[in-house]
């Protein structure tokens, strides 16, 4: 990740202080230091934000003949002393969000609900969500929980097995949205997007540098960009 990189670029200029390699310090330095700009200046991470969370347009209006709303999981840390609401992160709560209101415009449709859960917490994702729907009013027959996928494209896979050729919506944050497309269409199916969770806007203030919000942003956009470049390696190699 971007911070990781600063860092690790630090440690080696201070250790080629101490072994009095001074030339080679301050390049490593010079990296962090750059990298580091780069990472939190708001205008240029906000528009490449903008650029990948645009790619698919805001889905205003569920078509009428969908039989199938696919939420894709996220995080959350079980803790019985708090409301279902804030175990669970910032991004699945609206990625949920966002799933409820497409259901409510649907007469007959079901929520797929999916995620494990984890190394350090025997609740998995799908039945948090699980509880969370029901807690909203929405009736269990209209859920279905599939606990056992780790990652987008368990979950495409999960998705073949239930929806098979029909189209369905597909509700993720909009960062995500590409590279979920693409592994579900890997697999043959047909989701419609909706995407949520926008982070980016496209008004930005040219002066916003060292910017914890745009480092966060930046790690977003790392981690989805390594996720693209992997699955296009991988369809190379097959």
């Amino acid at each position: 990740m971007p911070l990781s990189i600063v860092m690790i670029s630090f440690g080696l200029g201070l250790w080629m202080i101490y072994k009095n390699s001074y030339k080679k310090a301050k390049v490593f330095l010079s990296i962090s230091f750059v990298w580091l700009f780069l990472c939190s200046y708001s205008p240029l991470i906000n528009s490449l934000l903008y650029k990948l969370e645009t790619t698919y347009p805001t889905l205003h209006e569920a078509p009428q003949n969908i039989h199938y709303i696919y939420l894709l999981g996220g995080g959350h840390h079980t803790d019985k002393n708090l409301p279902i609401t804030s175990q669970i992160v910032p991004t699945s709560v609206v990625r949920f969000t966002e799933a409820m209101r497409l259901y409510r415009q649907l007469t007959h449709a079901k929520i797929i609900l999916s995620g494990y859960s984890g190394l350090d917490d025997k609740t998995s994702h799908a039945l948090i969500q699980y509880k969370l729907a029901t807690a909203l009013g929405i009736p269990s027959k209209s859920l279905i929980v599939k606990s056992s996928p780790k990652d987008t494209k368990e979950e495409a896979l999960i998705a073949t097995k239930i929806i098979g050729k029909e189209p369905f919506i597909l509700v993720t944050s909009a960062s995500h949205m590409k590279r979920a497309i693409q592994l579900f269409k890997n697999q043959g199916l047909h989701p419609i997007p909706a995407p949520t969770n926008h982070l980016s806007n496209n008004h930005t203030n040219l002066w916003d540098m060292f910017s914890s919000e745009a480092l966060y942003k930046a790690t977003i956009l790392w981690h989805e960009y390594l996720g693209l470049l992997k699955e296009k390696i991988v369809n190379i190699l097959q």
